[in-house]
């Protein structure tokens, strides 16, 4: 009875709402009168949000209307002392109200049923971390085939972490240090579930799937190029076709010609262009299986914004799902697509993402494969001013510890401004590297080393973001082969660039923070090789490597160069 009477007052006071807007026409003071309750539905609805995200359920219409008819049901009766005042629309209608006592009131039941949580149990052999060969992970055999004719017998620490998590259907969070062979630990175990090596499945339970079955997301051309080359050679010359690149600077019709032609299964390339493809009707990934964003902590920043919302929206999502529904949520519209997120630098931002882009994720690290629930968010700054152990500050510079190659040495010299490039030829004799990165802060001046150390007798090229597509793989290509000793360049390579021979990495201006400092790091010592890096500084910014060294926990030594030979010297006659 009561029901039937609310609903009668709602109806009344939405006729009413609606003459008067009808009468008074639509003044500020007027339409002033209705926010009050928008705003409280709208913070009753953001509460209800909330709680369900906290509980870890899957962000569903119903599950939110479950929590906000409760809350507003609780709000509504709770009683007054001494029972509850006859109000103006139960004495228009006659209706006598009943005294209710506190302790007679039961909680309100809601007719729509809650939704269950249901959360992946984490059930990994660790075992399987200690795997001397790809055989005892389980792989299908015909890929097992290709990784022995490419020489690759034996999985790293964080493969063999990785690669039975993935097969387990979970999503992850992948962090190893630069070189690791992080490519490696999610590209085997979705070639493994697609494509021709496959394993074979059990008849009746065949997947019917067809079309693009992966989107593997990367920040620049380079690594997305690099990542394209990986599986190509997987997958063998006869069905490389089967892998797709969608980098920004290459021709984007012939782009969707090759998607249509080929009919690839996986698709590798950078937000901006797939993201662009996709608006156009060209790329079709509502089922897609496999998620992957590789650097995601660049990903992330404001500059992808909207590439990164709309892959997110449209890899996975159900059919007959509109995108511009965002009251669901990307996690309840997507299928069961599996997101793998992968970095060297895993700062809270990312552990944040990977809850919301993902279901129940777990963080891999070599030999560690644990809950991602279980990691607490950083404390605030202390009131001293100290930042405390947990504050972001010190998880980013911890972030940055754990991306640096374990063998490597480093050191860092001082020179004047005009001299640096003298003394950057002087180490590479000194410490005799065949191959070396410089690395640069600005894409101006390296034209101007690269011509002093040609003047040298050095063979050095440059590689920046203002060379075309085509320019850049032949740079590269000739680094590689040897045609080069010194491959100047920015920021640009510090991610993603993998010269396995690489054995001294020089920065000739200092990078901006710890973080950028061991990504450049990381292009030498990769795959447990030993590297050196160097540091050229003027005498007024010594301090800063100093400063990074505690930062990083890794001895920087200062030495200098002379005679052919690196002189390393004590902290304490330098200072």
């Amino acid at each position: 009875m009561r029901l039937s009477i609310g609903q009668v007052h709602r109806n009344v006071l939405a006729l009413a709402s609606s003459r008067s807007c009808f009468v008074m026409g639509d003044h500020l003071p007027f339409r002033m009168m209705s926010l009050p309750r928008a705003a409280g539905f709208h913070q009753t609805a953001w509460r209800g949000s909330q709680i369900i995200e906290d509980k870890g359920s899957p962000l569903t219409l119903a599950s939110l209307e479950v929590q906000s008819k409760a809350d507003y049901v609780k709000k509504k009766r709770v009683p007054r002392t001494g029972g509850l005042k006859p109000s103006s629309r139960d004495s228009a209608l006659n209706v006598k109200p009943k005294k209710v006592s506190s302790l007679s009131l039961k909680p309100a039941k809601s007719a729509l049923p809650k939704v269950p949580v249901v959360r992946k149990k984490l059930k990994i052999d660790e075992a399987l971390f200690s795997a001397k060969s790809f055989e005892e992970h389980d792989l299908p055999p015909l890929l097992i085939d290709r990784l022995n004719k490419e020489g690759l017998t034996s999985p790293t620490e964080v493969q063999s972490a990785a690669i039975p998590t993935i097969s387990q259907k979970h999503d992850v969070v992948i962090q190893s240090y630069t070189g690791s062979g992080k490519t490696l630990a999610y590209i085997l175990p979705i070639l493994s579930e697609i494509g021709p090596l496959k394993r074979a499945r059990e008849q009746g339970n065949s997947d019917k799937r067809s079309g693009i079955e992966a989107v593997i997301v990367a920040p620049s051309r380079e690594l997305g190029m690099q990542i394209v080359r990986e599986v190509e050679k997987i997958l063998g010359p006869d069905d490389k076709r089967l892998v797709q690149q969608l980098v920004g600077g290459a021709n984007r019709s012939r782009q969707e010609e090759a998607l249509k032609k080929n009919k690839p299964i996986i698709v590798v390339g950078t937000p901006g262009r797939i993201a662009e493809i996709s608006a156009a009707g060209k790329l079709q990934t509502h089922n897609c299986r496999f998620l992957v964003l590789d650097e995601v902590d660049q990903l992330l920043s404001f500059n992808y914004r909207e590439d990164m919302h709309r892959i997110l929206e449209h890899v996975g999502r159900k059919s007959g799902t509109s995108s511009s529904s965002g009251i669901l949520g990307p996690l309840a519209r997507r299928s069961d697509r599996q997101t793998i997120l992968v970095s060297a630098t895993i700062p809270f931002s990312v552990i944040r993402a990977a809850r919301s882009w993902g279901h129940d994720p777990v963080l891999v690290r070599a030999k560690s494969v644990v809950p991602l629930d279980s990691i607490a968010a950083p404390r605030p700054v202390l009131s001293q001013g100290e930042p405390n152990s947990d504050s972001p500050s010190m998880s980013v510079n911890q972030a940055a510890v754990d991306s640096l190659p374990p063998s490597l040495e480093h050191y860092y010299c001082t020179s004047k401004a005009q001299h640096k490039v003298d003394t950057l030829r002087r180490c590479i004799y000194a410490l005799e590297a065949q191959t070396v990165i410089a690395f640069m802060n600005n894409s101006k001046p390296l034209k101007d080393v690269v011509f002093k150390l040609e003047a040298r007798g050095m063979k050095a090229t440059e590689l920046h973001g203002d060379l075309g597509k085509l320019a850049r793989s032949t740079v590269l290509k000739k680094f590689k082969d040897g045609e080069f000793r010194v491959l100047v360049t920015n920021e640009l390579s510090a991610r993603g660039l993998d010269v396995p021979e690489c054995d001294l990495v020089v920065n000739l201006d200092l990078p901006t923070d710890s973080t950028h400092y061991a990504h450049r790091a990381g292009r030498t010592g990769r795959l447990g090789r030993k590297g050196t890096v160097v540091s050229i500084c003027e005498e007024s910014e010594a301090f800063i490597m100093r400063k990074m060294r505690k930062q990083l926990a890794v001895p920087i030594k200062p030495c200098e160069f002379t005679e052919g030979q690196i002189n390393v010297h004590k902290e304490e006659d330098v200072e």
